[in-house]
């Protein structure tokens, strides 16, 4: 009897797995959906210490003044100018702060109506052989374009003669004054960039002694295109 039984539940498992094996299996549960990451571009860094070149051209305004009271008035000065930069930048964000000064020769230059300029009546002429700035930079960076303003000290001379006179016989002298100006500059490769830049420049007035003693001022405005590469 009792082996009855034991080959009896035998068979009623075995007959129970096999009935199990030919059920419907379930489903897997659902998988999550896959989950997006955009694709997001990569921004160009402007930060570090660069070097390059500038040309340009200025147009402005000088006047000469002597002690006896006469004057020339307001004449334009103008002419073109080249040299090189060096600057370095830190960016936070898309915020680009950095400090940048360059050094160019000059060739403003400009001729009053006739006046009394020297020992005779003649045309008062003011030129502009050098300008160095040192400025302050800020800017807003979108990816690859900087758009910014700058402000500092600026640094040239003053010459002051008669027109036509030879160029040693003109007095010169240094001049420290301000400047302030915006300009667009972008990246065009990892380590090149390339800027538009407007500069209004103000020297200090110049004092010569003459005869006559004679004070000058000197103005310019500057559009001058930079090409300078980035060391990364």
């Amino acid at each position: 009897m009792k082996r009855l039984l034991i080959a009896g539940a035998l068979a009623f498992a075995a007959a129970g797995q096999a009935l199990a094996a030919d059920l419907p299996q379930p489903a897997p549960p659902p998988q999550a959906p896959a989950a997006y990451i955009p694709t997001v571009a990569p921004v160009y860094n402007w930060g570090g210490i660069y070097f390059g070149g500038n040309g340009g051209y200025g147009f402005g305004n000088s006047k000469q003044s002597t002690a006896a009271g006469t004057t020339t008035g307001d004449f334009d000065v103008t002419g073109f100018l080249a040299g090189g930069t060096i600057g370095a930048n830190f960016q936070t964000d898309a915020f680009v702060f950095g400090i940048e000064g360059d050094f160019d020769g000059s060739w403003m230059q400009g001729s009053s109506s006739p006046v009394i300029c020297g020992p005779i009546p003649s045309q008062c002429e003011t030129q502009n052989s050098w300008l160095s700035t040192v400025r302050a930079r800020v800017g807003y960076a979108a990816d690859r374009v900087l758009f910014y303003g700058t402000a500092g000290g600026a640094f040239g001379n003053i010459e002051q003669g008669a027109n036509g006179a030879s160029n040693s016989s003109f007095a010169s002298a240094s001049k420290a004054g301000w400047t302030a100006g915006a300009g667009v500059e972008v990246a065009f490769a990892d380590n090149w960039t390339a800027r538009l830049e407007y500069l209004f420049v103000d020297l200090s007035n110049a004092t010569f002694n003459g005869p006559p003693a004679t004070t000058v001022t000197f103005d310019a405005n500057i559009v001058r295109l930079g090409v300078d590469y980035k060391f990364r």
